[in-house]
């Protein structure tokens, strides 16, 4: 999952007012990206590296194409037994939008639930505080809603579309049901709980929460619906949505609405510098706050075309009955956001290598530890959503460095009403049309 709490906001972190850089560098990032001119080593090495060029940022192809060349199988004292390697987030890094996201509106779309009405009950709540959510989350009365009242009210949704769904225990179609109020409160509620759930109680708090509605689940199970999800993001339109439920059926929550971003898009950037890491003898790690199975299904299946191998996909993860999900987080397992991240890096590669990561890309709050905290990184690879907060700091630091001849952060631009990355350190936010360097 995207790190931030994703959508939207920018709650998870304090704003910080953005101030000191030069007027010169925000237009020059904003009409394109800055002039380099590569040296004749420069210009052989790109070239050797076969880093296809793509939409990056000019100067940011000509430095990335240097480190692999300068640690890569053919430079001078390369050691094949202490191999270089390179750590990714996924969502919203390597490929535009949140699949863990994407998966969740399917999931309540294709109501893909293997829970009881007891069982489903009993998640919405689990490990959740109880009592009002934060003061951003009013129903249409402007009320302040609660725990109780949304689980109350998704209970009664789900306990009618769990007796009349075919693929439940009921007779009817998923085109019947999904026409019913009930069906359209409980999309819109369930949604609304995820987004309230993380912005009021943090991460630490929604992010195994919403994994939870595998339970029963086998992996093959979810790894077939992410793919389905996956395929489905695909070929949707990139576009923010709006979700209110019934006011026939206002329940003990009120009317609340709730806005999802449809689509996702594939990377292309991103996937070609994984294929030109591995050519070069530089290993491709993900590392996301995302289950992993679910990452795994996007990560590693050919036809989506990274070729990340499963071993190197590390998530977050429940515990299980075998191949069956259990809705509970793995026991002595750290939360792969934030800090999360650099204890699974070191847990899990620097532990077996004895060294941090080459290289580290990210794009949020979630990715702030691991793009920073390990002194082997060569560079810091920022996609710029104009975030404030903790990434907001290190997205600073890039640019300030845009001038310099080793910079330890880099900025990569993006388009995201087209989910394409642009040819500059600057980003088009969704809705605007000029490009923008850092958040105001």
């Amino acid at each position: 999952m995207n790190n931030n709490h994703k959508p939207t906001t920018d709650t998870a972190a304090p704003t910080l007012k953005r101030r000191g850089f030069l007027g010169g560098l925000l237009a020059a990032a904003a009409g394109g990206a800055l002039a380099t001119i590569a040296t004749p080593g420069q210009a052989a090495a790109r070239a050797e590296v076969a880093l296809d060029r793509a939409k990056w940022a000019a100067r940011n192809h000509e430095m990335v194409a240097q480190m692999i060349a300068e640690h890569g199988k053919l430079a001078a004292g390369y050691q094949s037994s202490k191999r270089p390697y390179a750590v990714f987030d996924w969502d919203n890094t390597s490929i535009m939008n949140d699949c863990e996201e994407a998966l969740l509106m399917h999931q309540i779309n294709t109501l893909s639930f293997k829970l009881t009405p007891a069982e489903f009950s009993a998640i919405t709540r689990q490990n959740v505080p109880p009592g009002p959510f934060s003061k951003d989350f009013k129903n249409a009365a402007g009320e302040v809603v609660d725990l109780e009242a949304i689980c109350a009210d998704l209970d009664a949704d789900y306990a009618f579309l769990y007796a009349n769904y075919k693929g439940m225990a009921g007779s009817k179609s998923l085109e019947e049901v999904s026409a019913t109020p009930e069906f359209q409160d409980f999309r819109a509620k369930l949604y609304y709980l995820y987004e309230a759930v993380n912005d009021t109680h943090g991460v630490a708090v929604g992010y195994p929460w919403v994994i939870y509605f595998f339970a029963n689940m086998s992996v093959a199970e979810v790894s077939a619906l992410a793919e389905a999800s996956n395929d489905a993001a695909l070929g949707a339109a990139l576009t923010k949505v709006k979700y209110t439920s019934p006011a026939q059926r206002p329940g003990r929550a009120g009317v609340v609405s709730v806005s999802h971003f449809h689509g996702i898009r594939l990377c292309t950037e991103i996937a070609t510098l994984m294929d030109a890491l591995r050519r070069n003898g530089i290993d491709v790690y993900v590392c996301t706050a995302s289950l992993e199975e679910v990452v795994a299904v996007f990560a590693t299946h050919p036809k989506y075309g990274y070729h990340v191998s499963r071993d190197n996909i590390i998530g977050l993860r429940l515990e299980r009955n075998g191949q069956v999900l259990r809705n509970a987080y793995l026991k002595d397992w750290p939360l792969t956001w934030g800090p999360g991240k650099t204890v699974a890096i070191r847990q899990v590669l620097v532990a077996q290598k004895g060294y941090g990561p080459l290289f580290v890309a990210g794009d949020s709050d979630g990715d702030y530890d691991m793009l920073r905290d390990f002194p082997e990184t060569r560079y810091g690879f920022i996609v710029n959503r104009m975030k404030n907060g903790k990434i907001g700091e290190l997205s600073k630091l890039a640019a300030e460095q845009i001038n310099a001849g080793r910079p330890r952060f880099l900025l990569q631009g993006r388009q995201e009403s087209t989910g394409n990355w642009l040819p500059a350190e600057a980003s088009i936010k969704y809705g605007k049309t000029a490009p923008q360097l850092l958040t105001s």
